[in-house]
């Protein structure tokens, strides 16, 4: 809201324009001052001023109100062109005019003053419950992988008399540990670019297949005995777009997917470009959401209510980020068979190049 009003200004410009302003609607009042009487001028600058209450600092305020009685005073009241007022009337009128413009201002400028202070306390009491959040959300995430690195490296170092196939269960164990440790950091990088809002794509060509068939295999190597339908077309054309962003956007999805369903649940993801507008299914037959579940899904550290089920919370609120800022929407929906369905739409130009090339 502040972005549209003027008191990011200085307080010299704040001066220039209230001037500016008020001398404005002045000469307007004058050439159509035979329409109207001088009473009906003093409403208009006295609601001049109270809407340059709204916008400025109380001191460029006070010299607009001082400077619309000051016009109102000589171009207005009869006699015009002399400070002298004539009647009782008038003059009480001008100084009720110059009380009310001034109380105007103040009470708006304390008003702004209390909105700023309840603004700032809020803002605390915001980063207060997010600096909890966060240590909530990623104590346990991040300390589990970092046990399990320094407990396999104790054990390596040690080294009593392992087998060959302990110290390959255990390097399996440090590989496994570090590549969780290194996601929870990506998404931790991730929602920092999304939060500071400078966040900018970088689109050049890509193959969405490819991107898709390596994000299933980081999925299925972290997530073991769980495999993932894949229903692509091998021809769909190169799509222009960043391929950090859309290769986060499948992976978190599919990593969803795979953390929050039962081995036995069927993950399927499928790729289709209709009329260069990119559609990104992932779906499974889990448990699927609740209906409050399915509100804050995309919300920032929004997890489950099982606290056996691992996750910081932030890979959904990631999706919905980078999805927006390639231009897209993203959509959660319950499928008749039960289950989740995530609809990923991007509108991107795509190039037929690879499939003429083959």
């Amino acid at each position: 809201m502040q972005k549209f009003l003027f008191n990011t200004l200085g307080k010299g410009r704040q001066y220039i324009l209230s001037t500016v302003i008020i001398l404005s609607v002045s000469a307007i009042c004058f050439f159509l001052s035979s329409f109207m009487g001088y009473r009906v001028v003093a409403l208009i600058l006295l609601l001049s001023v109270s809407l340059l209450s709204i916008s400025f600092d109380i001191w460029p305020v006070i010299f607009s109100a001082a400077l619309s009685a000051f016009i109102w005073d000589i171009f207005f009241i009869p006699p015009r062109f002399t400070i002298h007022v004539n009647t009782t009337e008038d003059t009480i009128l001008l100084i009720m005019y110059f009380i009310i413009a001034m109380i105007s201002a103040v009470f708006t400028y304390k008003l702004k003053q209390v909105e700023k202070a309840a603004n700032l306390k809020e803002e605390r009491a915001n980063s207060v419950k997010l600096y909890n959040t966060i240590l909530d959300s990623l104590s346990h995430e991040l300390r589990t992988p970092i046990a399990a690195i320094i407990g396999a490296a104790d054990n390596l170092q040690a080294n009593y008399n392992l087998t060959n196939e302990n110290k390959e269960q255990l390097i399996s164990e440090i590989s496994k540990a570090s590549l969780r440790l290194n996601q929870q950091v990506e998404n931790l990088l991730n929602i920092s670019r999304l939060e500071s809002g400078h966040i900018k794509p970088k689109s050049d060509w890509c193959d969405i297949v490819e991107l898709v068939y390596e994000s299933v295999k980081r999925v299925e190597e972290n997530n073991a005995k769980r495999k993932i339908n894949i229903s692509i077309n091998p021809n769909l054309p190169l799509c222009y777009l960043d391929k950090g962003m859309m290769e986060q956007i499948i992976y978190n999805l599919l990593n969803n997917a795979a953390v929050h369903t039962d081995p036995n649940s069927k993950i399927i993801i499928s790729a289709s470009c209709p009329a260069d507008l990119l559609e990104i299914i992932v779906e499974d037959n889990g448990k699927g959401f609740v209906a409050v579940d399915m509100k804050e899904a995309f919300d920032k550290f929004s997890r489950t209510k099982n606290p056996k089920t691992p996750g910081s919370g932030l890979g959904l609120s990631i999706v919905k980020g980078f999805t927006e800022a390639l231009g897209g929407t993203v959509e959660l929906s319950k499928p008749p068979g039960g289950g989740a369905k995530f609809s990923v739409l991007i509108p991107v130009r795509t190039s037929n190049f690879k499939v003429m090339e083959e």
